[in-house]
């Protein structure tokens, strides 16, 4: 399963890396897209959807919504941040779903068309998130909240494996330790710090960058519960089996849908700070 993972991972990484780099905006929203939607396919077994048309219609709408969004954020750029505003406070509530799961209270919705709602606040809005900034800052940018995502699931994975033994929510996803959020929050602090230094920024904003990328990752754990939540509703191991050694595409980018919003917002909230 590692070797797969690693396979994957040394495989996909420079590709996104490049794409990033060497795409106009338009470019990579399209190429972006395409995962947003392989993971609404998902999102409609999830929300209970067997046949592939049914799946298929619900991609269809969520890439209306991506198409709506790109619209806001070319003609309508202020509204971005009441959009990622919104949608904060979606995982504010999720944090509280996670929480009462954990406690023995079940308050996931069980209608499929909820769910699906759920699904459109889950993945469109961590789309325009990337794409906003992607487009209004350096590309280098975007390659810092990847890496500091991924530096963060390592370190989460290979700490948690090694040394974790209290479990963090283990109704919801019994691997996860506090231990690995330790980890979780030493790599990619060290990473955000090592960014900041590279980036020359004073130690008064260093601090408070450093205090962004941890609630960024915090809030990327929750979002890959809050898929565990789901799928521990309907009983699936992985959302998909596209990627070997990872799942499906939900499961990859799960934590990208919840810390995208969170990590633009304290940008625009910020202003000129970095």
């Amino acid at each position: 399963m590692l070797k797969h993972r690693l396979i994957t991972a040394a495989i996909l990484i420079p590709l996104i890396i490049f794409s990033v780099l060497l795409l106009p905006t338009p470019y990579f929203a399209m190429l972006t897209s395409l995962f947003i939607l392989l993971g609404a396919y998902e999102w409609g077994n999830l929300c209970g959807w067997q046949s592939y048309f049914s799946r298929i219609t619900y991609a269809s709408t969520i890439a209306l919504s991506l198409a709506a969004s790109y619209y806001t954020l070319l003609y309508f750029p202020e509204i971005t941040i009441i959009l990622l505003t919104i949608t904060c406070l979606w995982w504010l509530i999720a944090l509280y779903w996670v929480w009462r799961y954990q406690q023995g209270y079940d308050l996931l919705p069980t209608i499929p068309w909820l769910k699906a709602g759920l699904g459109l606040l889950v993945l469109s809005p961590a789309w325009l998130a990337l794409i906003h900034l992607h487009q209004h800052y350096e590309r280098h940018w975007v390659i810092f909240l990847l890496i500091l995502i991924w530096t963060a699931d390592s370190g989460a994975y290979f700490i948690g494996k090694k040394w974790g033994k209290r479990k963090l929510a283990a109704k919801v996803s019994p691997g996860k330790t506090f231990e690995g959020v330790l980890g979780a929050l030493i790599t990619s602090g060290l990473v955000a710090v090592l960014y900041a230094l590279l980036q020359q920024m004073t130690w008064s904003t260093l601090l408070i960058f450093l205090a962004i990328c941890l609630l960024t990752v915090l809030v990327s754990i929750l979002g890959d519960l809050v898929e565990s939540l789901f799928k521990r509703q309907m009983d699936i191991k992985d959302s998909g089996q596209i990627l070997p050694g990872h799942g499906g595409i939900l499961d990859r980018i799960d934590s990208l849908t919840a810390a995208t919003p969170v990590f633009v917002l304290s940008l625009l909230l910020l202003g000129n700070l970095f």
